[in-house]
């Protein structure tokens, strides 16, 4: 069953489903789930709230009837979530999906590498934030030194997976690890992306003087390296992409503060209890579970899916200043998804 592809009130399909599997994880990032509200006693959601595997399919399959090609699965950390080979098989038997990634800290990958690899899965995308150990230690709230993620991403290549590097850049923060992550993902032919730092949910604290913009980074890579520009391989593709000159290595930029990307997002975010987002920076959504389990059936929750859409008008980006990321109420993002 296929049907016409919906577009919003600025006449952007939708394309990507980012479903988050949990809300739970084992780090605290300060930008994401700062300890000091992320506490050891903090209440995440009980499993009877969480969509099951058997809903999250039906979601995709409805999803994917509409023109979603590209299904990205999230959490909080997705590998806290048991039986993740069981739900990327499942996305990938639905007819019109062609592409799954998952992202992750990638503390959990060792032992779960090869069960992905083998269920269907592919791209992984490894958030690290600094080589340095003792200060990714600080930055995940957890002491885990970057060693051991680097580890688990040489397990993942081993196993066969194509791996991108998130580093979300902060000012006076880790901004001095960009140099020294580029060398170290250029020389090992692995795609690292650069993400300003935005203003994702209340608690990080965030403010324009905190960002380094792509074009700060640009100049600081530029000044040791020859980039050429990338183009896109698709209509809504989020990073800008730049190659390393005489190299297959690549390197990204993620520009949601200094060169918003609003007019071409066709990206649509599922939380892991069933609420319907149509931005990152949303303060509200629509229950999806709620018809799921009161009985609705498919053409019914269909139709709710593109009621949403069609009457999206979200470009948050576009109109972000200090004053709005400081008033508005959002989303967090270790609950809706990165």
């Amino acid at each position: 069953m296929t049907i016409q592809t919906p577009h919003d009130r600025l006449n952007r399909p939708i394309r990507d489903l980012r479903i988050s599997v949990t809300d739970r994880c084992n780090f605290r990032c300060s930008y994401c789930m700062p300890k000091e509200i992320f506490g050891d006693d903090y209440e995440f959601m009980p499993k009877g709230e969480l969509l099951t595997f058997e809903e999250i399919e039906r979601l995709t399959t409805l999803f994917a009837s509409i023109g979603v090609k590209k299904i990205r699965l999230t959490g909080g950390e997705p590998l806290l979530r048991r039986g993740m080979p069981d739900l990327v098989s499942r996305i990938l038997r639905v007819e019109g999906v062609e592409d799954v990634g998952l992202t992750t800290n990638g503390l959990l990958l060792g032992a779960q590498a090869q069960p992905l690899h083998d269920a269907g899965l592919r791209r992984l995308n490894v958030s690290l934030d600094a080589l340095d150990p003792e200060l990714f230690g600080r930055l995940n709230g957890r002491g885990i030194e970057s060693g051991q993620i680097l580890k688990q991403i040489d397990t993942a290549l081993e196993t066969g997976f194509e791996v991108k590097v998130n580093m979300v850049v902060q000012k006076g923060v880790n901004d001095a690890e960009i140099l020294p992550m580029a060398a170290y993902f250029k020389e090992r032919g692995i795609t690292l992306r650069f993400i300003e730092f935005m203003d994702v949910g209340n608690d990080n604290g965030w403010s324009f003087k905190k960002v380094v913009t792509k074009k700060e980074i640009y100049e600081r890579l530029r000044a040791v390296y020859e980039l050429e520009p990338v183009e896109p391989d698709y209509f809504g593709e989020v990073a800008s992409r730049y190659r390393y000159k005489n190299t297959q290595s690549e390197v990204g930029f993620i520009t949601s503060v200094s060169e918003s990307f609003c007019s071409s997002c066709t990206r649509a975010r599922l939380s892991s209890n069933g609420i319907f987002y149509t931005c990152l920076f949303a303060s509200k959504g629509f229950d999806l579970r709620a018809l799921l389990r009161g009985g609705a059936s498919d053409a019914e929750i269909l139709d709710a899916i593109i009621d949403v859409w069609e009457r999206r008008a979200d470009r948050y980006s576009d109109e972000r200043t200090e004053q709005t990321a400081k008033n508005r109420k959002k989303i967090n993002m270790s609950y809706i998804g990165g």
